[in-house]
């Protein structure tokens, strides 16, 4: 029996395991899971490894256990229950859509909009807002913004509630409701979302969404999305669009004349959306890329005095025209 081993080795040893699972990135997702149990940043424990620093027996064992849970394909984040998205890092687990790095892409077009209201306290709603990733980079880079977050699921919305603790700055009111709810054209009792969004009809500056929008049909290949990530947050009906729809006739209710939304979507959803959107009044649409270059959000602008200003805030981003 062992008393201690390298950390080199333990960590060759851990992305061999989950190199043979089918783990993409086994060396990375071997030192953050170690980093995890040491309770520090990946950086220093590649540090550590160089410095040929040893593990005790408590320690490999619970490496051992993370990496046979990760090698059966459970979300490195659920692992580590953290999930790092542009500047803050949040809580995450079973029951919410793990943030993906491409949304941070659609949160900087959300963010650049709020940054050019000139409004002392400009005014953001997120809407599915999972693990609150969107609403709470909002909050966290415009600091003078107050958001309005809408989640449908109770165990999501656990999580947000979690994170909006941690990253709200008291300037994130966070809601349990569905947004077909707000939908104007099928609004007709008084829920309590419907009450709380009274108020903000025509008056929002920045509308953000990152909707379910899979089609049906289209189970994800990636065990890690088929199996841990909830059905509600995946899935959008037919053709991906169903609550897209929703949101862009929401939409048409709450912001203001020369605000802008903002939509995550598949990469060949972009002419849908901007056709959905134009039918309902919305001007300028355009669809953007991620950074590996597929197609990932569609913004426009209510129509308003506003408009052609907004509509310049986007002719840097080289919108996509199929």
């Amino acid at each position: 029996m062992f008393e201690q081993r390298g950390i080199r080795d333990v960590l060759e040893a851990a992305s061999a395991s989950l190199t043979a699972a089918g783990i993409a990135d086994a060396e990375v997702d071997a030192e953050l899971l170690l980093a995890h149990v040491l309770g520090e940043p990946r950086g220093r424990v590649q540090a550590l490894a160089v410095l040929g620093r040893e593990l005790d027996v408590a320690q490999v064992e619970r490496l051992d256990l993370l990496v046979s849970e990760r090698a059966r394909r459970v979300p490195l984040q659920h692992l580590t229950g953290r999930a790092p998205f542009r500047s803050i890092e949040l809580s995450v687990g079973p029951g919410v859509f793990v943030p993906r790095p491409e949304t941070e892409i659609v949160s900087q077009f959300a963010i650049d909009a709020l940054l050019s209201v000139p409004g002392p306290q400009p005014l953001a709603v997120d809407l599915c807002t999972g693990s609150g990733a969107i609403g709470l980079a909002l909050a966290h880079e415009v600091p003078h913004a107050k958001i309005f977050a809408v989640e449908k699921s109770p165990e999501a919305h656990a999580w947000a509630q979690r994170n909006t603790e941690e990253w709200g700055d008291g300037r994130v009111e966070l809601l349990l409701g569905d947004v077909a709810e707000l939908d104007p054209s099928q609004r007709s009792a008084s829920t309590p979302l419907v009450r709380a969004f009274a108020g903000l009809r025509g008056r929002v500056d920045v509308l953000a969404a990152n909707p379910p929008y899979v089609p049906d049909a289209m189970v994800p290949r990636d065990p890690e999305v088929r199996d841990h990530d909830p059905a509600l947050a995946l899935y959008g009906g037919a053709d991906g669009l169903d609550l897209v729809r929703v949101i862009s006739r929401v939409g048409c209710d709450l912001v203001a004349p020369g605000g802008t939304i903002v939509i995550e979507h598949a990469e060949q959803q972009g002419r849908a959306i901007r056709e959905l959107l134009s039918a309902d009044g919305w001007l300028a649409t355009a669809t953007h890329p991620d950074l590996t270059g597929r197609d990932r959000a569609t913004t426009a602008i209510a129509p308003g005095e506003s408009a052609t200003n907004g509509s310049e805030l986007y002719s840097a981003a080289e919108p996509v025209d199929e």
